[in-house]
């Protein structure tokens, strides 16, 4: 087994990658030789992968017969992305509802390593560019990432957060958090045109049963249809619709 070496990938990991997907690849635990055999990495290398890949729980090795099978970790990130895969299933019909109410692109994000990140796009009729895709990370003066900054625990977002602001002028960081505390009074966020000019949005948390933070909806569109005001129709409708959403994952008001 040898991996291409190009000037864009690492190869330890192609090569750790692809010890995973023999291992997966069977139905049963294995032996290192069996590994050795399948990948001709040398044994002395091969080794290496193999305590690396156990140690950080990628693969799990029985104490007493020595056979490698696929550790928790994996186990773990495979529930994580079932769990995430179930929320963009339920939260999708109310992204359409709003869709079709406010007639304008809606956006769900959840929260990343990076900053929140946008997963799941319904657009609208009026093929807009508002500057993000399925993937894109939003920068922290987004409505969407005061929200996050608002309501999610502190320890997960510092880093994320400190490098944000460090971007912004002394000024805007007390803009910022102004807003922030509104936000977290309200539960509604606004920002105009944070990404692309004419472009705003508005974002509403999504609360589970624990009244944490699960995900952010937001809506973009043409600054002169996203409103600015707790007190705009549409603004009342997305807080109604935040309640409902959130109410689907068992959150009680």
């Amino acid at each position: 087994m040898a991996a291409s070496k190009t000037s864009t990938t690492i190869q330890s990991l192609q090569v750790g990658n692809e010890i995973l997907e023999l291992v997966a690849s069977y139905d049963k635990p294995l032996k290192f030789n069996e590994i050795y055999e399948k990948t001709k990495i040398t044994k002395s290398n091969l080794y290496k992968y193999l305590n690396t890949l156990t140690q950080i729980g990628m693969l799990y090795r029985d104490k007493e017969t020595g056979l490698y099978t696929l550790g928790s970790k994996l186990v773990e990130y495979g529930m994580k992305a079932i769990n995430r895969e179930n929320m963009i299933e339920r939260v999708t019909p109310f992204l359409q509802e709003i869709n079709r109410t406010c007639k304008n692109t809606v956006l769900l994000t959840t929260w990343s390593h990076n900053g929140p990140m946008v997963v799941k796009i319904i657009n609208s009729l009026q093929g807009l560019n508002i500057g993000a895709q399925i993937g894109t990370f939003l920068p922290i003066m987004s409505a969407t990432a005061k929200v996050f900054a608002a309501f999610m625990e502190e320890h997960l977002i510092r880093e994320w957060k400190q490098q944000q602001l460090a971007k912004l002028d002394e000024e805007q960081r007390h803009r910022l958090e102004s807003e922030i505390l509104i936000v977290r009074k309200n539960a509604i966020s606004f920002a105009k045109e944070p990404l692309v000019p004419s472009i705003s949005s508005i974002a509403f948390p999504v609360f589970n049963f624990e009244k944490r933070l699960l995900a952010v909806i937001v809506v973009v569109g043409f600054s002169h249809t996203i409103p600015t005001q707790i007190d705009d129709v549409t603004s009342q409708y997305l807080l109604k619709m935040m309640k409902e959403v959130s109410q689907s994952f068992g959150y009680k008001a």
